[in-house]
């Protein structure tokens, strides 16, 4: 039996999830590429080279970073603004690294107004829109993430990389758990060292 790699899309218009074809999420210190589990170290690396190389790398953090409702939240939130302006520093000509706040999107009864909740349950649209080739998911509620990544893996060619705070997401074509503020900074910290900064 051939292990199902969990690649950039389009895959499919309803792509299966990770987990019923067989991919499980990695025990502590380990992460996920494609659907192999590796070493944390190589799992930075390997995320650092991705970031460096997309045209429009793109940082979408969550409610849970963007709201400091409890400890610990404020020191991950700057090492994000600390990631994103790391990449904007080694940035290349032609690339334009962005950070897009995913907006609240739990529902709004009993009316929800479809011009502000529309990209956040549509992520394709967001990254046709802006034509992100790369993105990071941190901060994000993992049953909006689990969904977010099968969608965009079924409609588009985003590579996702998913820094969960649990224990990752299997429909991520990479993903890291126990995801703090001290991982992100090792990811600025290999980012710099991969671009010689």
């Amino acid at each position: 039996m051939s292990i199902y790699k969990v690649s950039r899309g389009p895959e499919a218009f309803l792509p299966p999830a990770a987990a019923t074809m067989g991919v499980e999420l990695p025990d502590e210190g380990g992460a996920l590429i494609e659907g192999r589990i590796v070493t944390e170290a190589e799992a930075l690396e390997h995320a650092a080279k991705i970031l460096l190389e997309a045209k429009v790398p793109t940082i979408f953090p969550g409610p849970l970073v963007l709201w400091n409702w409890r400890d610990g939240v404020e020191k991950k939130a700057k090492a994000i603004r600390n990631l994103f302006e790391t990449l904007k520093q080694v940035a290349k000509p032609g690339q334009k690294p962005m950070l897009i706040p995913m907006a609240d999107y739990r529902p709004k009864y009993p009316k929800i107004n479809p011009e502000v909740e529309i990209n956040p349950n549509h992520p394709n649209l967001t990254i046709w829109h802006n034509k992100i080739d790369a993105c990071m998911f941190v901060g994000v509620h993992c049953h909006f993430a689990n969904l977010s990544l099968k969608i965009i893996r079924g409609e588009t060619d985003c590579y996702t990389i998913a820094m969960c705070a649990q224990h990752g997401h299997e429909d991520a074509m990479m993903t890291f758990r126990d995801a703090s503020a001290e991982k992100i900074d090792q990811l600025s910290a290999k980012i710099k060292e991969l671009a010689g900064k």
